[in-house]
């Protein structure tokens, strides 16, 4: 008797992608990732609060992350405080930089050679100094951010800050019930007592930042192809922004802004285009078929294939 027979399957077998299979990082990765980019942070941050500070050698250390809702951090905050908000990356991830006031008196105090001590007193609005000390301090701690954020890539990576307020609700940085992580950054010289701010990001930000764990970005082969995984969702349609223009205005004109005002405004010639608030290409503005277009010039996220050839348009 013969007993071979051939069987066919009785439906199709399952065909996942890799991004529904593959594991993201373990706790204890991104655990490891976070302290190496505190570390990077804290290292780079020393050594340029330390010309700050009047030469003096500074040690910075930023603490693990606290996990914490918006709400919870606003409240940690207070009412009124030195807050800035900084972009950093090349997602333009947004942080929240908070110093209270007594805080930046007291390193303002140190930068003009004083002994930067604290007078714990309440103060109730920041001096012309102090808010100028806490303008370069921030800058210097976003450029710190985005320079520990670099995944590799060629591009720099920038760190500015984008607006200031006294008020951190007012900045809106994220969400009353978005998870944040809150880290103390504090700067220590010698046996002087330490002065320390706190640095807010959402959690989904977070891995943007981080090196390797680029959460929002496009999972790419080594050859630069997209996985065929991601084929299934191509049609997907996502909203873009093209940033026209982008200018700082302070708090006393946008609160006196009323309907009629005019705003001058230069428009750049690199645009970025923006997916939520990651940068993925940048272009010139243009026309096309008496519509207004955007001209890709570059771009930095998504991958261009064989039939990209010369320069792409699309209609904003």
């Amino acid at each position: 008797m013969n007993m071979a027979q051939t069987f066919a399957p009785a439906r199709a077998v399952a065909q996942h992608c890799a991004e529904l299979t593959e594991r993201g990082p373990r706790p204890e990765e991104r655990a490891e990732t976070i302290a190496s980019w505190r570390r990077d942070i804290g290292r780079a941050l020393a050594e340029e609060f330390a010309g700050l500070l009047s030469g003096g050698q500074i040690n910075v250390t930023i603490s693990e992350p606290e996990w914490q809702t918006g709400e919870e951090i606003f409240h940690c905050i207070g009412p009124i405080a030195a807050n800035s908000l900084l972009r950093c990356g090349l997602g333009s991830q947004t942080l929240l930089l908070s110093f209270d006031y007594d805080t930046a008196i007291a390193l303002t105090d140190r930068s003009f050679g004083g002994d930067g001590s604290h007078s714990g007193d309440v103060v109730e609005s920041l001096p012309r100094s102090a808010a100028l000390l806490i303008d370069q301090a921030s800058t210097l701690v976003a450029q710190a951010i985005a320079s520990a954020s670099q995944n590799g890539t060629s591009e720099v990576p920038k760190g500015d800050v984008i607006v200031r307020s006294e008020s951190a609700t007012r900045l809106k940085p994220f969400g009353p019930q978005t998870p944040c992580a809150l880290f103390t950054v504090v700067f220590a010289e010698g046996e002087r007592a330490p002065w320390t701010g706190l640095l807010a990001i959402s959690a989904e930000q977070l891995d943007g930042l981080l090196p390797g764990l680029d959460a929002g970005g496009s999972k790419l082969k080594p050859d630069g192809s997209v996985k065929s995984g991601e084929q299934a969702f191509g049609a997907i349609p996502l909203p873009l922004k093209a940033v026209l223009a982008e200018f700082d205005l302070s708090l006393s004109k946008l609160e006196k802004l009323a309907p009629g005002d005019e705003i001058p405004i230069s428009v750049s010639r690199d645009i970025p285009l923006r997916l939520g608030s990651r940068v993925i290409a940048h272009g010139s503005a243009g026309t096309q078929e008496d519509r207004m277009a955007l001209c890709l010039t570059r771009t930095t996220a998504l991958p261009r294939t064989s039939s990209n050839t010369g320069a792409e348009r699309l209609q904003s």
